[in-house]
């Protein structure tokens, strides 16, 4: 049985914990794809995991191979698969149970998309479970329109730099949150209004909001019923709103988990080559130099996204 090298967990810990392992090249199913990964992302979910702190994953599971989105190249393809033949430049967001910090991974039909035909790997690996979180909060739980005023909080992280492009690109008008060094970029990106959270707050610079995409939690979304319109949304992929603040102030609110969906990333590719998205790379490292991205992530302020480089 042919082997591949991948990142594992066998304990939960810091990033010392990540071993890279020799494990079988995985097989797919009538429905599944074999992709060989040129890329994956490192995303806050995979550190979490690794240190325990997602319950949903618990010791008696592990060994865990990490990692939700890759890109690469489709190597084998199953017998019921229509969609993909060996050798389609994809990208893809991961099922929970599968890893892409490996040099192969497995998707299914609805968890995978043609590339960005204007990307290369590295920065195409960066947009599938960024990208949908923020599509999602956006425009399914969210129901953004055209005309709205939105709050993003975190708009210069991997999800928050998504969802300002995603808000603008749907005519919306655009105020984020962010520190004073990510001011420029998020300018660039399409903010119409850029707050530094150090220094000034948000609810004394803006009002009158129609839909907060709160990517912090804590004080921040405490803070937010202030700036919302009467009927106005909050959306949350940190935490759960609310709901007696909610009702009180006649504002719809939740909080979800992204899921995979390749028509999505369909869409999201169109507007990446259309030249009105574009993901930010600030930092890649090789698989063997993963536990180096992890601490990068976990301590330091990152504009963007963090990729691992796994094949050349």
């Amino acid at each position: 049985m042919p082997l591949m090298h991948a990142v594992r967990i066998h304990a939960f810990g810091n990033p010392d914990v990540l071993e890279l392992d020799d494990i079988p090249v995985p097989t797919p199913t009538a429905h599944e794809i074999v992709i060989r990964v040129v890329a994956a992302s490192v995303n806050p979910i995979d550190y979490k995991i690794r240190s325990g702190k997602y319950p949903a994953l618990r010791q008696e599971q592990l060994p865990k191979v990490l990692g939700r989105d890759v890109s690469g190249v489709v190597e084998t393809v199953g017998a019921q698969t229509t969609k993909f033949q060996k050798g389609d430049a994809v990208y893809a967001m991961l099922g929970r149970d599968v890893g892409g910090y490996a040099e192969y991974a497995l998707a299914t039909e609805n968890e995978a998309a043609p590339k960005p035909t204007t990307l290369n790997f590295v920065p195409a690996a960066a947009v599938p479970l960024a990208a949908l979180t923020a599509w999602q909060g956006l425009f399914k739980y969210g129901q953004m329109r055209a005309g709205q005023r939105v709050l993003i909080h975190g708009g210069a992280g991997g999800v928050g730099h998504f969802a300002v492009q995603f808000a603008k690109a749907r005519g919306a008008w655009v105020a984020t949150t962010v520190s004073a060094e990510d001011i420029g970029m998020l300018k660039s990106l399409g903010a119409a209004q850029t707050i530094d959270y150090k220094h000034e707050k948000f609810e004394d610079a803006v009002q009158n909001i129609d839909l907060v995409f709160d990517l912090i939690g804590g004080e921040t979304q405490q803070r937010s019923w202030n700036v919302l319109k009467d009927g106005g949304t909050l959306i949350s992929s940190v935490q759960r709103p609310d709901e007696k603040m909610a009702q009180a102030r006649n504002i719809r609110a939740m909080n979800y988990m992204a899921a995979p969906n390749a028509q999505q990333l369909e869409e999201i590719a169109r507007l990446i080559d259309e030249g009105k998205v574009k993901p930010i790379v600030k930092a890649t490292y090789t698989l063997a130099d993963v536990a180096r991205a992890h601490r990068h992530m976990e301590n330091d302020h990152i504009q963007g996204k963090v990729v691992l480089k796994v094949a050349a």
